[in-house]
């Protein structure tokens, strides 16, 4: 190997030190166990898939999949995320079961980085997928359950934004025309480039009162007395229906107690194409970027032969520690420290004391350079040695 990639990681992958891990284990376990009290059940997906299936149906960009090849010349990826093989898995393994279909996981996704600027090619997502109801009760039970984990993890200042694609794309479609040029904006709208938005508006060849319209969509963003709003900018059927399943979905929550962490996003576009109705992320204070994200997905099923509507979300986990700012701290641990001849005993009572729950770490003294700055390292030390270099007989 060259000396040049000897300490180096390939783009966007990081390591992960026993702190954050031991952070990251304890807000899994927290999340987990508050999905399971609502009915999830937990399952894995194999890390790499087939990239015609998986690969193509995941509506992650091409370039940013990670792809190899099998011994048989199929193209493989690693999943880039969990929305897809979770439709796999239920069109196949689980085809025998009955909808709905509620399913919980946690799994690492790995997305290809261009260029290096903080963003993770690997990443740890935790999440739901509520499959085979269409229902604005299942759209509220999930997005009940992820505030719930959020703060069940330790979350305390965050909002939750919802918006529905339908009511973007019913209002651009109606305004400039076709999907093409919709589709123009919404990427603006995705990005959040709100300054691009209004230029490109400008320039298009539209009525005032379009140009209006279209503009007033940036204001839509804040409590439920937006409903209102929105209906004025919304002249097509398809358009007043999103809204008449936000406000019940509004009510709902309200019901769950929740709406002082809910605000309404009538422009918020994600990512993810195969999302077809109501769509949430969720931010804290303490970051720029959001935590987690999801929405209804209805025709993704139809792409593995068994359709149904669906819903679900996704939270990053170590965006999630970052926002609640707390690390897990350190587990108490001992050193039993042990000279060659009094080895025996020294084992038999590092096995006493784990026995009784406590972590142990058993060091043979001649292993050591500097016995003294062990002290720093373990919350006690001790010594089951003849004489140790204070020239004391073994500590007990």
């Amino acid at each position: 190997m060259s000396k040049l990639f000897m300490f180096e990681k390939p783009l966007g992958m990081r390591d992960t030190l026993p702190e954050l891990y031991e952070t990251k284990k304890q807000l899994r376990t927290e999340i987990v166990n508050e999905m399971k009290q609502w009915g999830y059940q937990m399952v894995e997906t194999p890390t790499v898939e087939y990239y015609d299936t998986i690969g193509a149906s995941s509506a992650i960009l091409d370039q940013q999949l990670f792809k190899l090849m099998d011994s048989q010349g199929y193209t493989l990826v690693l999943r880039p995320d969990m929305t897809a093989p979770i439709a796999r898995l239920v069109s196949s393994s689980l085809k025998t079961e009955a909808y709905p279909i509620r399913l919980g996981y946690h799994s690492n996704l790995f997305r290809a980085q261009q260029h290096e600027g903080g963003r993770p090619a690997e990443f740890e997502q935790i999440g739901v997928e509520l499959i085979g109801d269409g229902t604005v009760s299942a759209d509220a039970e999930t997005i009940a359950l992820m505030i719930e984990s959020l703060k069940r993890a330790g979350l305390e200042s965050f909002k939750l934004a919802i918006g529905h694609v339908g009511f973007v794309d019913a209002l651009l479609v109606d305004i400039v025309g076709n999907k093409e040029r919709a589709d123009l904006l919404r990427r603006f709208l995705y990005e959040k480039n709100y300054v691009g938005f209004r230029s490109h508006i400008k320039g298009l060849n539209l009525s005032s009162i379009d140009k209006k319209r279209l503009e007033g969509l940036l204001k839509l963003r804040g409590g439920q007395h937006l409903f209102n709003e929105a209906e004025k900018l919304a002249e097509s059927e398809q358009g007043q229906a999103a809204l008449r399943e936000l406000r019940e979905l509004w009510d709902v929550l309200e019901q769950y107690g929740l709406s002082q962490y809910i605000t309404i996003d009538l422009n918020l576009v994600l990512h993810m194409s195969y999302y077809t109705g109501t769509v949430f992320e969720v931010y804290s204070q303490e970051l720029g970027v959001p935590l987690g994200s999801g929405g209804r997905y209805d025709e993704l099923l139809q792409q593995f032969h068994r359709p149904a509507q669906a819903i679900g979300f996704g939270v990053r986990l170590d965006l999630l520690a970052e926002a609640i700012g707390q690390t897990v701290p350190p587990e108490r641990r001992q050193c039993v420290i042990f000279s060659r001849e009094r080895r025996n005993e020294a084992i038999e009572r590092a096995q006493k004391l784990r026995s009784e729950g406590e972590i142990v770490v058993l060091q043979d003294l001649a292993g050591v350079d500097n016995v003294d700055q062990m002290s720093d390292e373990y919350d006690e030390i001790i010594y089951v040695i003849g004489k140790s270099k204070r020239g004391d007989s073994a500590h007990e």
